[in-house]
């Protein structure tokens, strides 16, 4: 019988906005503009814009090839979060699929396949250093 809608307001909103604020703060102050603007940080941010988007997309494929075999078909937005932003992959996803249909719940489908995500991430970091080391 408790409510606790004004303490959820105040971690989703006001807290977490503090908490960026300061995060940010605290990195800022210690970045100079010659560390951070020069070629090679920027080729960093680029690769990984560029690495978000063959993951995102290959995921939505790979999905759509699946359910060209598969008598269960799979919503390719699954596919879209099998990387490892977790949790803002799934909940985008979740929102589009709830905006498509407001039947359309696949928050835990979507989290499933993020956190798969998160162990092939650290699967193949393992790999790489075993390689490199």
């Amino acid at each position: 019988g408790v409510s606790t809608g004004r303490l959820h307001k105040a971690a989703s909103d006001t807290i977490l906005n503090a908490a960026t604020i300061f995060l940010g703060l605290a990195v800022g102050a210690t970045m100079t503009a010659k560390a951070f603007l020069n070629m090679e940080t920027i080729l960093i941010i680029v690769g990984g814009f560029i690495a978000f988007a063959i993951s995102i997309a290959g995921g939505i494929y790979a999905v759509k090839v699946y359910n060209l075999f598969a008598k269960k078909k799979i919503n390719p937005l699954i596919g879209a979060t099998g990387l490892s932003a977790v949790p803002m992959a799934s909940r985008v996803a979740n929102e589009i699929a709830l905006k498509h249909d407001p039947n359309n719940h696949l928050l835990q489908y979507a989290m499933a396949s993020n956190i798969s995500g998160v162990i092939g991430s650290a699967v193949a970091a393992g790999v790489l250093i075993s390689f490199l080391g």
